[in-house]
């Protein structure tokens, strides 16, 4: 008997000794295995728990049809259709509680649809020789996604690869002995925010919600954090966002890469979910460490948060363009959009005296804001700084008047 069972998936004609050796190294620690082959031109050494013909069949084609077409790339888009449908499928019957993915370029294209077709709190491992690298677009990637450099193990197995797959085996039955799926016992609300040296709104409003029987997940709005939120945002997880940290709009404005992707604000008005949205923290600029700052604002100074943090301002015009964007993004929603502006400030640092205290650019944007926050909008404009206890109380009356009127749902979607 096994306590819990991996899902192995790879092409077994070209790397069968690889997801072998992983397949040994999990039952060998009492775990269970099933194999998904989506090779095309191959076979596998044995027989798999899912063929490639049943992979094929599922992405709506055929081993034969795909080969036919000619293009390595089209054969296993074919094939990572196929995988995501069964994988889905099979973790709904029940069939195993987490899954490790084994490739190259093209093993990690198709495992990245496989790992984003299973829910939140499924246990997903990609081992890939390209995991980290910048080819992969953020917004490829699940909200619980874990990466494994397969290292030194482009053919065949060595001490070096044994390394990373053994690693990679035990660390995939490890979380699914030990995860805590998300219960789904209480509504939750989704808040964008980043951290309390700059927006403090989460420490009164977390509490307030909780009491008030939601749960409360906060996204830290440095790229990521914003990929995860729209991630959860366009499978209907919540039933409330509060994004009140645009950051990442101003930086995928910028062409900055700490950005939250190219749907950032749009997936949970798609979604049908009610959003209460404020533009915090969107007067600043952050770039990558690394990133080489783009002409147009070399000219400006630069504060290194960190290594890997380098940010600054956006100026008047750029200000006005992020209301602009702000604006156009939220009209798409289907559900009620609410927009907060404390015209005192939106981020610590932009208080009198503050590094980023700049007047003239913040009366610009707001002059924008209320130009552009028109219907079907809804707008409100307060006197406060969006650290006050104003802005909370505010942000609470919108919510409280959702739930009383049931644009806001206080029980658990079924």
């Amino acid at each position: 008997m096994t306590d819990k069972t991996i899902l192995i998936v790879g092409t077994f004609d070209t790397k069968n000794d690889e997801l072998a050796y992983m397949a040994e190294r999990i039952r060998a620690q009492g775990g269970g295995v099933l194999t998904m082959d989506i090779s095309v031109l191959g076979d596998p050494d044995e027989p798999t728990d899912v063929s490639k013909h049943q992979v094929a069949e599922a992405g709506g084609s055929s081993i034969r049809a795909a080969i036919d077409q000619g293009e390595e790339s089209v054969a296993m888009q074919i094939m990572a259709d196929g995988a995501s449908t069964l994988a889905a499928r099979m973790f709904s019957a029940g069939a195993f509680d987490g899954v490790v993915i084994l490739g190259g370029s093209m093993g990690t294209d198709a495992a990245l649809d496989i790992c984003q077709a299973l829910p939140l709190g499924v246990p997903k491992y990609v081992v890939s020789t390209v995991s980290f690298s910048p080819i992969i677009p953020p917004d490829r990637l699940s909200a619980d996604i874990q990466m494994i450099l397969w290292a030194g193990g482009l053919y065949g197995l060595n001490s070096i690869c044994k390394a990373s797959l053994s690693q990679a085996a035990g660390a995939v039955l490890g979380a699914a002995r030990a995860v805590e799926p998300p219960t789904g016992d209480r509504p939750m609300v989704g808040m964008t925010s980043l951290g309390s040296s700059c927006l403090t709104y989460m420490k009164l409003l977390k509490p307030a919600l909780e009491e008030r029987g939601f749960d409360v997940a906060i996204f830290h709005a440095t790229g990521m954090g914003g990929m995860a939120y729209e991630s959860i945002a366009r499978e209907g997880g919540f039933a409330c966002v509060m994004d009140l940290a645009l950051p990442e709009l101003g930086n995928l404005l910028a062409g900055s890469v700490v950005n939250g992707g190219a749907d950032r604000m749009l997936n949970a008005g798609r979604a049908g979910i009610p959003q209460i949205v404020a533009p915090g923290c969107l007067d600043l600029i952050d770039f990558a460490g690394w990133q080489d700052i783009p002409a147009r604002y070399k000219d400006r100074p630069f504060h290194p948060h960190n290594r890997l943090i380098k940010s600054s301002g956006l100026n008047a015009d750029e200000r006005r363009e992020t209301a602009r964007e702000i604006a156009s993004r939220l009209k798409q929603s289907d559900t009620p959009a609410h927009v907060i502006l404390p015209n005192k400030g939106i981020e610590e640092w932009d208080k009198p005296g503050g590094p980023a205290h700049d007047p003239e650019a913040f009366d610009a944007f707001c002059d924008e804001m209320r130009q552009v926050m028109t219907a079907p909008l809804r707008f409100s404009e307060i006197d406060c700084h969006i650290n006050d206890q104003a802005f909370a109380d505010t942000v609470l009356a919108i919510f409280d008047g959702w739930v009383a009127d049931g644009t806001v749902s206080a029980t658990v979607r079924a």
